[in-house]
C-alpha cells in the first residue's frame, strides 16, 4: 500500500471499516463485470459471502480495510482505486472527464503501468495510457478475450503478435485486431514504450 493510502487510512482515526459508499460498490461491480466474474466467483476468490459482496456493490455494507484489499487484489487493482479525492472534481465532471493528475493506475508485475483514461468502466470502451519498460511483456504465451482492441504507439517500439504474425511497431504506428485472436505484446527495445490503447468492451 502506498504512502497516500496509508495516510488516508490513518486519518480515519483507527476505523477498521470503510463507510458504506455507492462509489466503492459501483467500482467493484464495474471491475468484476469487466473481468467476466460473477458475484459468487468474486466471493469465493476473496473468502466472503455472496450476500456481502452483493450488499457491498449496492453500497449497503461496509467492507473492512482487509476485505477491500482482498477484493482489490482479486480484481487486479490496488486499494487506491477505490479512494476519491473529494476536492479534485465535482460529480458531474467526474462522470465525463479525467484530469491528468487524477488518473487511476494499474501496475503489473512485469513493470507495465496502465493509466485509465476513461472516466469509468461502465461503457463499451476502455481507453488506456500504457507504459512498458524495456524487456516487459504481457507474458510468454498468447491469450484471448472477447471484444476488439486498437492503439497507437507514441514512444519507443512495440512487438505485437497477432495469431502467427509478429509485427514491430514504431512511434506513430497504429494497430487494431479482434481480441478473440491469440495475441501478446512486448517491449523488445532499450527505451520505454508508450501506447494509447483502446479496448471494447472493457476488460479490467
Amino acid at each position: 500500500m502506498d504512502d497516500t493510502i496509508q495516510d488516508m487510512l490513518r486519518s480515519a482515526s483507527g476505523v477498521e471499516h470503510v463507510e458504506p459508499d455507492s462509489f466503492v460498490g459501483q467500482e467493484v461491480r464495474d471491475l468484476r463485470k469487466a473481468k467476466g466474474m460473477t458475484i459468487p466467483d468474486l466471493a469465493q476468490e476473496v473468502g466472503l459471502s455472496t450476500g456481502f459482496i452483493s450488499q457491498m456493490e449496492r453500497g449497503l455494507s461496509s467492507p473492512s480495510v482487509d476485505a477491500l484489499k482482498r477484493v482489490a487484489r482479486a480484481l487486479g487493482v490496488s486499494i487506491s482505486w477505490f479512494f476519491r479525492n473529494e476536492e479534485a472534481v465535482n460529480e458531474t465532471e467526474r462522470a465525463f472527464v479525467v484530469r491528468a493528475e487524477q488518473r487511476r493506475a494499474l501496475k503489473f508485475e512485469a513493470g507495465v503501468r496502465d493509466e485509465l483514461l476513461s472516466p469509468n468502466l461502465r461503457g463499451q470502451l476502455e481507453l488506456l495510457h500504457c507504459r512498458f519498460p524495456p524487456g516487459s511483456s504481457s507474458g510468454p504465451e498468447t491469450y484471448t478475450h472477447r471484444g476488439e482492441e486498437a492503439g497507437v504507439v507514441l514512444e519507443g517500439e512495440l512487438e505485437l503478435q497477432i495469431g502467427d504474425d509478429v509485427f514491430l511497431l514504431m512511434a506513430g504506428d497504429s494497430f487494431g485486431f479482434p481480441s478473440t485472436t491469440p495475441h501478446r505484446y512486448a517491449n523488445t527495445g532499450t527505451v520505454e514504450t508508450v501506447v494509447i490503447w483502446a479496448i471494447t468492451p472493457p476488460s479490467y
